[in-house]
């Protein structure tokens, strides 16, 4: 399923899955796979798929690292103009992409601090936005997580 980059890379440790059976392996068992490496079409569809295995696009950071190790990190959502401006967008993809380029930069302990206030905020369930089942707005979401990292 990948380019060149693969070949050289990893493929001698780890198998070449064609795209139909790796959605199954994933879908049964994701755990199997630590670091998926395909090109930018199947990342797409595969992210989304993954998204939804794990809690939704609300909640699913992104990285995208080239061989020369310049680096990307977004959320895997797109815009949501249907809400823009109402406070009530999760923010927890755009902090966890935060902390895999805190991770990239080598900045370990910054982003252990924000990604244990982010799932310990979800953890408790008191703070949450709509899609994740609460009534509270993404600027209170995001206050409970800046409390946590400031107490941490």
């Amino acid at each position: 399923m990948a380019s060149n980059a693969w070949r050289s890379a990893v493929s001698t440790r780890n198998p070449q899955l064609f795209h139909n059976c790796f959605i199954t392996c994933m879908v049964q068992d994701p755990t199997q796979f630590d670091i998926l490496v395909m090109p930018n079409l199947y990342g797409d569809i595969l992210s989304d798929l993954c998204a939804g295995l794990i809690g939704g696009l609300g909640v699913t950071p992104s990285g995208n690292i080239g061989t020369n190790g310049v680096a990307i990190f977004e959320s895997v959502h797109g815009t949501a103009p249907d809400i823009a401006g109402k406070d009530m967008a999760n923010p927890t993809a755009l902090l966890l992409s935060a902390v895999m380029m805190l991770r990239h930069m080598g900045l370990h302990d910054h982003a252990k601090r924000i990604e244990t206030a982010c799932f310990d905020t979800i953890r408790d369930k008191k703070v949450l936005t709509g899609d994740l089942g609460g009534k509270s707005k993404c600027s209170e979401f995001t206050e409970a997580i800046c409390q946590r990292v400031r107490d941490l």
